[in-house]
């Protein structure tokens, strides 16, 4: 049987070589608790469930717990079933890992994470540590327990740092900024992407707004969207804090088709005399 193309008009595309398929659209576990109430984090959870959304993101460390709190709240009643949950560990040896991963499936209010990803690789030394001190074992450990399903890791600060990852293990998923800024410098879209296309990893966006300063350019935010939605991407997390702005993402990625190379090239060009890397906060100061 052909696997669906969309879910309530949402596109479906694969995770990598897991089998799985996700939404384009991806709910962000940060933003959605960010400066509101917790009822309307659940509202805003629950209505993007209901509205066909199929993977949500979230961390450990999101606003110390609260952000898996109440992501664990909203997915009650069946919610949970519905969708392809992911969390982010920040453990760099084995007892810190394990010790993280229990309370993320405490808070999340789940016996199995689908997705656990190593967050935030910032440097060589966690890298090696990773692997040296336990961090990766324990996670395959926690996979056979059942635990969690996919294992990952995220990171924003350097494709270099991406691609020393890759070498480590076969992972199942890999996060990574996908913007227009990140296209000119330093660019993970450019030296990471076609490596996990390669090896099958499914390939998680984040950033299409290069963590809001491409708004300082003069790019609709729905085009660079459209955008990195064009990119070789399974997923897109976006940051959502509103149900109106739930609402209005969901509509554009129903509307989305594939952008033209020439829209591409237009909008890549338009960026191009700013983004020298000033404007990604996120990468070290060129």
């Amino acid at each position: 049987m052909e696997p669906p193309k969309h879910s309530n008009g949402i596109p479906l595309r694969p995770l990598g070589a897991t089998g799985e398929q996700v939404t384009i659209l991806a709910i962000g576990g940060y933003h959605v608790v960010k400066g509101i109430t917790e009822n309307e984090s659940i509202r805003i959870i629950r209505t993007a469930i209901d509205e066909g959304v199929t993977f949500l993101d979230n961390a450990w460390c999101y606003h110390d717990g609260v952000s898996e709190q109440v992501m664990g709240k909203a997915l009650v009643g069946g919610y949970r079933d519905r969708v392809l949950l992911m969390t982010k560990n920040h453990g760099r040896d084995r007892r810190t890992f394990e010790e993280q991963l229990a309370e993320s499936l405490r808070r999340l209010r789940t016996d199995t994470i689908d997705v656990l990803q190593f967050h935030a690789i910032t440097n060589e030394q966690e890298i090696h540590d990773i692997v040296a001190k336990g961090a990766l074992d324990a996670a395959l450990e926690a996979r056979e327990a059942g635990k969690i399903r996919y294992i990952g890791f995220t990171g924003h600060t350097s494709p270099r740092l991406h691609l020393q990852m890759l070498e480590r293990y076969q992972w199942d998923t890999v996060q990574l900024p996908v913007n227009l800024l990140d296209y000119h410098h330093d660019s993970f879209t450019q030296q990471v992407l076609p490596v996990l296309q390669r090896r099958g990893i499914g390939i998680i966006g984040m950033k299409s707004l290069g963590g809001g300063d491409l708004l300082k350019t003069d790019v609709p935010p729905d085009r660079a969207i459209a955008w990195a939605l064009s990119q070789p991407i399974d997923t897109l997390v976006l940051g959502i804090d509103s149900i109106d702005l739930l609402h209005h993402n969901l509509e554009l990625v129903r509307a989305w088709q594939p952008m033209p190379a020439t829209e591409a090239q237009s909008l890549q060009d338009q960026v191009a005399p700013v983004a020298d890397g000033s404007l990604e906060h996120y990468k070290p100061k060129p």
